[in-house]
């Protein structure tokens, strides 16, 4: 299966046929010299579980459903660290400084072809100041109420959780969970 959204050559504008390469079919072009193959890398994410005073705090993204709150979570800039990631898109989307920060591991979401470097963060005090260009809203739930997800930052949740002796059932990513 090709899972890429190159159809054409970014160096030649050929048509892209499917060949073998790294023992995958990819997407790549036939013109004799060109070489372009379309490897389809998953996109690297940062992700954290930020908690606070015994809370988590979840977030919504803009223009999603009412329930869909997930981790903070972004994409990595070219050339930056996995932790200054995760500390700048925490300061970004909720305004709190990270006194600790626990690398948790990689996660690969194969539906939107990403890499999630997963940390748990500590959350210094403060107001939490909304990105407003991404998100709608914000909420925070105490860690035992928590219900991870079966996809994307879910199995982290799930790993960081059974860590601390909690092993709540894996619901849809959006089911209302009360505080």
């Amino acid at each position: 299966m090709i899972e890429t959204t190159y159809r054409y050559c970014p160096s030649c504008q050929s048509a892209l046929v499917a060949r073998e390469h790294g023992g995958r079919v990819r997407r790549a072009c036939p013109r004799e010299g060109c070489g372009f193959v379309a490897w389809d890398n998953p996109v690297p994410v940062v992700a954290a579980i930020v908690e606070r005073d015994g809370e988590v705090i979840l977030v919504r993204n803009l223009g999603r459903p009412e329930t869909w709150y997930g981790l903070v979570a972004g994409f990595l800039e070219k050339g930056e660290h996995p932790e200054a990631g995760i500390r700048r898109e925490i300061d970004e989307e909720i305004g709190l400084a990270v006194r600790d920060l626990e690398y948790l591991g990689i996660y690969p979401f194969e539906l939107r072809n990403q890499i999630i470097f997963a940390y748990h963060a500590l959350a210094e005090p403060g107001e939490i100041r909304l990105g407003t260009d991404e998100l709608a809203g914000y909420k925070s739930i105490p860690i035992e109420r928590l219900r991870p997800w079966p996809h994307g930052t879910g199995p982290a949740l799930r790993d960081w959780l059974a860590a601390r002796g909690y092993h709540p059932p894996v619901v849809e990513f959006g089911t209302h969970v009360e505080k």
